[in-house]
């Protein structure tokens, strides 16, 4: 494997792959049996490979972004997935690819493409391609949790149709200090973004069941949205001591410690194992210096979707 694949699969029963924008801790990603594919990113130009802060520190990185240095993000390519799966068939040991999420980069389609052409050359080769429909480190979760079911014993089989039914039980809510990079990605319009500041407008953010960002609302302040996430955290979490949260920030630790404490004082959580991370860098591009979220397993998030969504879910698996 080359050097854009973080590890080497070791488990002879099942090969576990994710890549860098589940956001996975650099003590996390040392400890799990799971290959990682870092996602492209680029600074004023210049390319680099997601290496989870081995060649440079969340710091330095938000600190460019900060002076003013452009950041953007591409998908993996198609070669770069064939020549990966191409690798994995040849080693054998069947495959299970828990893919960032379709509905925020073309990745997923071009790592199915590049299945379908491998498989084709190596009949018999078991490859499954998950959208995780998760962004950040709320894949992270979904990957520890399937690292622990194939220790249980599921085949890539099942560990794939596990996957796809587990995804929708991972909630993730976050925070931005300013809506301006998401305006420089023309996420959303440049004048949203400098209303919003004017106003001291944070907002409440989400992700829906294809992984697609969603506003839930605003607030007034950094404090109230903060506020705004440990309540979205009580209304949704599930009271499991065998299952950690995560807590991410791109360079606010302040807040970040904040919320860690106000989460630890709810009923049931003193000892909850917590893991604290950095939001890298494809995802960090996009949202820039000042995200703040919690990532956990709760309810099933299908059952509260809108009845127009539920239509839509109707119609695209029609």
């Amino acid at each position: 494997m080359n050097t854009s694949t973080l590890s080497a699969c070791r488990n002879p029963h099942c090969r576990i792959v994710v890549d860098t924008c589940s956001d996975l801790t650099p003590e996390v990603a040392a400890t799990l049996d799971v290959d990682i594919l870092g996602f492209p990113y680029i600074l004023d130009g210049v390319e680099y490979t997601d290496d989870i802060w081995a060649s440079i520190t969340p710091k330095e990185f938000y600190d460019k972004l900060r002076a003013g240095v452009r950041a953007s993000t591409s998908a993996v390519s198609l070669g770069r997935y064939i020549e990966y799966f191409t690798q994995c068939a040849e080693e054998g040991t069947p495959t299970v690819y828990l893919c960032f999420t379709s509905a925020l980069s073309s990745s997923y389609n071009s790592a199915l493409h590049a299945a379908e052409e491998v498989m084709k050359a190596h009949p018999g080769f078991e490859l499954y391609v998950v959208d995780n429909s998760l962004p950040c480190a709320c894949g992270e979760l979904l990957a520890l949790e399937a690292v622990r079911q194939r220790s249980a014993g599921l085949s890539a089989e099942e560990l794939a149709a596990w996957a796809n039914e587990a995804k929708r039980y991972v909630h993730g809510y976050f925070t931005l200090e300013s809506l301006d990079a998401l305006a420089a990605g023309g996420r959303i319009p440049p004048a949203a973004a400098q209303l919003s500041s004017k106003l001291d407008i944070k907002p409440d953010l989400s992700f829906d069941l294809s992984g697609s960002l969603s506003l839930l609302g605003v607030s007034r302040g950094r404090k109230k949205a903060l506020k705004s996430l440990v309540k979205s955290f009580n209304e949704n979490r599930v009271v499991d001591p065998s299952l950690p949260i995560a807590i991410v920030s791109s360079d606010a630790e302040k807040d970040a410690d904040w919320l860690e404490a106000a989460i630890r004082k709810e009923e049931g959580c003193e000892g909850i194992t917590v893991l604290r991370g950095s939001v890298g860098t494809a995802i960090g591009a996009h949202v820039g210096p000042g995200m703040v979220g919690v990532a956990f397993w709760g309810g099933d998030r299908a059952e509260k979707i809108s009845l127009s969504d539920r239509i839509a879910r109707r119609v695209r698996n029609a």
